[in-house]
């Protein structure tokens, strides 16, 4: 094992795969999620202290394990118990590193699928996904939504109920089915990308396991659907816009906006697997919400520099964008692209529109559009009272300091 690998990135890798494990062997889906938290509870106490093992994934697995034997004696199940003693001592003759199994077998996809179940409502199968898989916490998948932490604690409780009372086995569902939890599979891998690309909390900017575990996912989505066009145009979206990632953020942590980015640093590689995926696409599927995303972020990687940006382009494929996937970051986006082509007042107006959704009433990036286009307009008094104001929403530390300092900057 790495010692350049740290408990936490350890523990998030490996966490759906010994999820996905538990289900395999044993069902019952909430008490192995409850086996394999208290686990990964105990990991990131001892670990630090004792050492990461030779076998990590082996270690967790054997301690949920023992969870869940426990949480079946206490209910006095001695048939499952029994059962559950049998696994474990096949698991030890098996040999460490071993696990039972293949070494490398890995459920993570399977259980994606299994979180996406029909029974659940589209919420429901996103947040219990991005909780299993993507291991973010209740917070950071209610701020993805827009709704109050206790609200998503609740609906991840409920789908977990679910899934248990569904009586659902864990195995890949037939192809036609596969097709039909595709399109909740990847707004929940998009989800746990744009929580890496710009974390909602934290003193850090980027959460690069998360980025990382997103395109790994759709990777192999893609590998297994490979004619679809919204993987595919998923995927690109992810390679194109991680592709930035490299001139994101100052030596310390900072964050630098797409205008005053040093392009040279963007990765060559990804930008032209990310073109490549979206033109083929493009070229041979019906146009979604994820390719015309895609379409928008290959203009800007292949534009020397914001000012020689296709600008009108890019305003045109919003256009569609709104009418195939409406919603007010769409429209928030687009109120920039109507700025750079119409002038900075037009953006304004279209802003106010987005500014009237009430979802949007609380969200920092409003008030940072709001901001940038008074800057644009030559109104330094007004850009600097909303980028204030964006700086008070916020709850990411990197953007904060970012918005105070435009602000500073603007003082008379």
């Amino acid at each position: 094992m790495s010692e350049d690998v740290s408990v936490e990135e350890l523990l998030r890798e490996c966490a759906p795969q010994v999820l996905g494990s538990l289900i395999r062997r044993h069902g019952q889906f909430d008490l192995c999620e409850d086996a394999v938290q208290e686990a990964l509870l105990a990991a990131s106490q001892q670990w630090p202290v004792e050492g990461i093992p030779g076998n990590p994934r082996g270690w967790l697995v054997t301690v949920a394990t023992r969870r869940l034997t426990d949480l079946w004696r206490s209910d006095d199940a001695r048939r499952r118990r029994e059962a559950t003693v049998a696994l474990q001592e096949e698991a030890s003759a098996a040999g460490p590193g071993e696990e039972g199994g293949a070494p490398d077998h890995d459920d993570t996809l399977m259980l994606l699928f299994l979180c996406c179940h029909p029974s659940l409502s589209p919420p429901s199968q996103i947040a219990l996904t991005l909780r299993a898989v993507g291991g973010l916490t209740t917070g950071e998948i209610a701020r993805a939504f827009l709704v109050p932490e206790s609200t998503m604690g609740q609906r991840i409780s409920r789908a977990k109920k679910s899934i248990k009372t569904s009586g659902t086995g864990f195995r890949m569902p037939p192809l036609a089915e596969r097709r039909k939890r595709v399109a909740v599979v990847l707004h929940v891998l998009y989800l746990i990308f744009n929580e890496g690309y710009t974390a909602t909390s934290g003193d850090d900017l980027v959460r690069v396991d998360l980025t990382d575990e997103a395109i790994r996912l759709t990777r192999a989505v893609h590998r297994l659907l490979p004619d679809d066009g919204e993987v595919a145009g998923l995927l690109a979206l992810m390679l194109l816009t991680e592709s930035r990632r490299p001139a994101r953020t100052t030596p310390d942590g900072g964050l630098v906006p797409l205008a005053e980015q040093d392009r040279s640093k963007w990765n060559a590689d990804r930008i032209a697997e990310g073109v490549g995926l979206i033109t083929e696409s493009l070229a041979h599927s019906a146009v979604g919400a994820y390719q015309l995303q895609a379409a928008i972020a290959a203009v800007h990687a292949e534009a020397p520099s914001t000012e020689e940006t296709d600008w009108p382009q890019i305003l045109a494929l919003y256009g569609i964008l709104e009418r195939v996937s409406p919603g007010p970051m769409v429209a928030l986006n687009r109120a920039v692209a109507v700025a750079m082509v119409d002038g900075p007042r037009k953006g304004l107006d279209a802003l106010d529109a987005v500014a009237a959704d009430e979802r949007m009433t609380e969200h920092h990036r409003v008030e940072a559009v709001r901001a940038h286009l008074h800057e644009m307009a030559g109104e330094p008094e007004a850009a600097r009272e909303s980028y204030r104001r964006a700086a008070k929403l916020t709850t990411s530390a990197p953007e904060r300091r970012y918005l105070e300092s435009r602000a500073a900057r603007l003082n008379p």
